[in-house]
């Protein structure tokens, strides 16, 4: 049965871990959601999480579940802020989302370690300095 549920390419979706500072001039960390598609994504649903190993011990973050109702075309939402002491761990956002009556749905993972400085680049539509993931 499963193989007959097709499966849609998810492709010019993006999450990427934006660095900015605030208004006390601390430096801290959020996360985004990048709609590269020429057209809108309807109910779109993301759950993100973090698990992985800290001083020799398994640990795991809670699921945190998010919804947006639209993303225009070529627009993006923020998700969530993220913390600095979670960056060893494995990051993982799972996205699922509407265009027209078909839903797609991919999972984004950050590698511990990957979320600093070294990997910041120009993150696309918002032309800013991140960590993407496209």
């Amino acid at each position: 049965m499963l193989k007959d549920i097709p499966e849609y390419l998810v492709e010019n979706i993006a999450i990427a871990i934006l660095p900015s500072e605030n208004e006390i001039g601390e430096r801290e960390w959020g996360v985004y959601i990048i709609n590269l598609k020429d057209v809108a994504i309807e109910n779109v649903l993301i759950t993100s999480k973090g698990y992985g190993r800290h001083e020799g011990e398994e640990v795991k973050t809670s699921t945190l579940r998010h919804f947006i109702e639209v993303i225009p075309p070529q627009g993006y939402e923020k998700i969530e802020p993220i913390i600095e002491t979670v960056f060893g761990l494995n990051n993982e956002y799972w996205v699922s989302f509407y265009i027209g009556s078909q839903i797609f749905e991919r999972k984004f993972l950050f590698l511990p370690e990957t979320i600093s400085d070294e990997y910041l680049t120009t993150v696309p539509v918002m032309n800013q300095p991140g960590v993407v993931i496209k």
